[in-house]
């Protein structure tokens, strides 16, 4: 029988490449790094954590990893305290930096490989089991920097032993150079890994070769699954998390966010200094701690999803200086009687929800956060309160119905209108954080995705507009480095349009930080609406938007349209910084109808709350008020009845909001007390389930209780009824 060529050629070569791959060692296929994994979770839980720059120079220095080890036991160090004094900050990881360049290269665990300073006695895996007792996790810090191996010794002296390491591997290797140092760090990866399987992950002080040609990451991967990486300042694709290290120049300077430039959902933290002057590490001097600095960044950071990385500077002994322990127990009690508002929630004004964050009136600054468990749960943190009585922000379309003061549980006065909440008569201010808990019915007057679609005059390849519009954070519309351009929204027909709302990539700083780092945000914009696509007119209005953080929002007079196009003339960034430069990115856009609280709350009556017969409260429909809708049996007879209370007899409207998403109607008669009022009134299609339309009638109430009764008249049943308001 002839042999199949081509099957006889490939175990060859297949047997061929294995022979090669033992030979030459080739290292395993680059990693890459998932952007949600369940490893990541303690640090998406986390609102921050305390870093710990501790080793053999702090103060009063050593040069011998004995006397270091020494003068650390007999102070008294207790791994308790250090979980103790992060639990007071309200963080929930820690990371410990030793084998750090500047502190003399000290591992605080027994290592069986020579090369640098390393204790007999296991701090590290004491550390590791006091944290896991409480609920942390211990992340270690390390370093691929060998540049500092001879700072503070006597000239031809080094921290690293490179006779020690090249008898120990068989071969020549120098520390001092930046391979060497990789390798020599490699082997240290591997032994913590299989030492310690109950380590959070490796916090990274930026990226060796080594480590990469290699394989480490891919090693760490396969080894251990559930460890997390963190890196420094360089966001690597392999890493979980991108640290941002000690960012300033922003106003106000405790707005940390607005240095960030990853974009969430990425796991992004914040890593800066507690103390207000001098190094990382404890010198000898007990540096004050700035509490207003500190705490508005710790706030700002859960204001926006980022994970806040204090960083302090234990002495030999472990303790922190004074100054750093009087904040500590300071934080622990004023954290707890706000910690509702930071803890379990996200940061508010983005992709997850939320009221407006940032830059409000009359000089007043702060953030929002939004409850993970309840969409209508806000709080507002007022971190520079404004100069008189009355604060105001964009209520990014959610109907308030309550304002009160978290830390008394006192109810606020407040209004909406033209898109603000307004708090008003706030007569005490807390010195750090004023934060305002504020309870809604959900969002309204926003027409839902599925109900427009979206174009765009340029779209860069793989991600077009519509991806504007689909309800999905991870995607987003990138317009090609095209200016200007225009973002459209076709309504399907003509519609109310009210304002636009924007949620813009947030992967750029917010504000100049350098001629190379700068904002990649809409500047100038105009807006133009027509009835047919094609002819657009004169704009209907033009400005300018800041280079904020946050949703945004532009406002047009109000109009029934169908088409609506967002021009966007520039971007904030300059032409000296090419990465950014006329860059604009989307995440997503929606047309809002109305501002929420154009009724007053109660003159709304939601139909879940109602009588129902032959009907079911169910919320598998996006865009409805309260805790859900009324979806009617299909039969006819299937009721709604409503109690509505007037304060005197007379002619009021009754406004049904509904969704039909069928294109055939569905008539309802609508009795009052049981006298009919409208015979078959018509509640027509709205082309999706998730589409809500409104339908209004007079009718005559008694002064006192009202029954409204919305029944069905076809075997269709009625239309889903969200609920129903009545005005005068």
């Amino acid at each position: 029988m002839r042999r199949n060529p081509g099957k006889r050629a490939w175990p060859c070569l297949a047997a061929l490449l294995i022979a090669i791959g033992a030979l030459v060692a080739l290292p395993p296929p680059s990693a890459h790094a998932e952007l949600n994994h369940p490893r990541q979770q303690f640090l998406r839980d986390s609102t921050g954590g305390l870093f710990l720059h501790w080793g053999m120079r702090t103060s009063p220095g050593y040069t011998s990893c004995g006397a270091w080890e020494s003068a650390v036991t007999n102070g008294g160090w207790n791994p308790g305290y250090w979980v103790d004094e992060t639990r007071k900050l309200h963080g929930q990881y820690l990371v410990l930096a030793t084998f750090h360049s500047r502190l003399g290269y000290a591992r605080p665990w027994p290592s069986a490989i020579p090369g640098s300073c390393h204790t007999n006695r296991d701090l590290l895996g004491e550390l590791i089991t006091a944290a896991s007792a409480k609920g942390l996790k211990v992340i270690l810090y390390m370093t691929d920097d060998p540049q500092w191996h001879a700072e503070g010794l006597p000239a031809g002296s080094s921290w690293l032993n490179s006779s020690a390491y090249s008898q120990y591997k068989g071969h020549s290797v120098d520390l001092t150079t930046r391979d060497g140092f990789g390798e020599f760090g490699y082997d240290n990866f591997v032994e913590v890994m299989q030492r310690y399987p109950s380590l959070g992950g490796f916090w990274i002080d930026n990226d060796n070769g080594y480590w990469e040609q290699h394989g480490l990451y891919e090693r760490i991967r396969s080894e251990r699954p559930d460890f997390t990486l963190s890196n420094n300042n360089e966001d690597t694709p392999i890493m979980d998390m991108i640290s941002n290290e000690q960012k300033t120049g922003m106003t106000p300077n405790y707005d940390y966010p607005q240095a960030v430039y990853t974009a969430a959902p990425r796991l992004i933290e914040a890593d800066f200094k507690l103390p207000s002057s001098g190094a990382w590490w404890y010198t000898g001097t007990d540096s004050t701690v700035d509490y207003k600095l500190t705490l508005g960044r710790l706030i700002t950071c859960a204001g926006s999803s980022v994970k806040a990385l204090m960083a302090e500077t234990p002495m030999v002994n472990g303790r922190m200086p004074a100054n750093q322990e009087a904040f500590n127990n300071f934080a622990n009690g004023y954290l707890n009687t706000i910690w509702e508002s930071i803890g379990g929630t996200e940061g508010g004004g983005y992709l997850r929800g939320g009221l407006k964050p940032g830059f409000w009136n009359d000089g007043a600054h702060g953030v929002t956060t939004i409850s993970k468990t309840n969409p209508d749960l806000h709080y507002v943190h007022v971190v520079t309160r404004p100069s008189g009585s009355t604060l105001r922000l964009r209520d990014n379309g959610y109907r308030v119905t309550r304002v009160s003061d978290l830390r008394t549980g006192a109810a606020v006065a407040f209004s909406q209108g033209g898109g603000n909440l307004t708090i008003t008569g706030v007569s005490t201010w807390d010195q750090y954080d004023t934060v305002f808990k504020v309870e809604t019915a959900g969002r309204e007057g926003i027409y839902p995705p599925s109900s427009y679609t979206m174009s765009a005059s340029a779209s860069a390849s793989g991600h077009g507009a519509p991806a504007a519009a689909d309800g999905d954070y991870l995607t987003y519309w990138d317009s090609n480095k095209t200016t200007p351009v225009s973002l459209r929204f076709d309504l399907g027909s003509a519609k109310r349009v009210q304002y636009i709302g924007i949620n813009q990539r947030e992967d750029s700083v917010s504000y100049a930080r350098s001629g190379t780092e700068q904002s990649a945000r809409i500047r100038d914009y105009r807006v133009y609406v027509s009835a047919d696509g094609t002819n657009w007119g004169t704009p209907v209005k033009t400005g300018t938007l800041p280079s904020h953080r946050g949703v945004a929002f532009v406002d047009i007079p109000a109009t029934t349209t169908r088409h609506v196009r967002l021009e966007v003339v520039n971007t904030h960034a300059a032409s000296t910084d090419t990465t950014r430069y006329q860059r604009l990115r989307v995440d997503e856009a929606w047309i809002g109808s109305d501002y929420a609280g154009t009724t007053a709350p109660s003159s709304r009556y939601e139909a879940e709350n109602a009588t129902i017969s032959q009907g079911l409260v169910e919320s598998n429909h996006t865009g409805y008020t309260g805790t859900g809708f009324v979806n009617y049996d299909n039969l006819t007879g299937s009721y709604v009845e409503f109690t509505v209370n007037a304060a005197a007899a007379g002619t009021a409207t009754l406004t049904f909001r509904y969704a039909n998403g069928t294109t055939t109607n569905r008539p309802m008669d609508i009795t009052v007390n049981g006298t009919l009022a409208a015979d078959e009134l018509a509640f027509i299609g709205t082309s999706t389930w998730d589409m809500w339309q409104t339908k209004s009638v007079q009718v005559t109430l008694n002064a006192g209780a009202n029954k409204i009764r919305a029944t069905a008249t076809t075997t269709n049943g009625g239309p889903n009824v969200d609920h129903l308001v009545v005005a005068p």
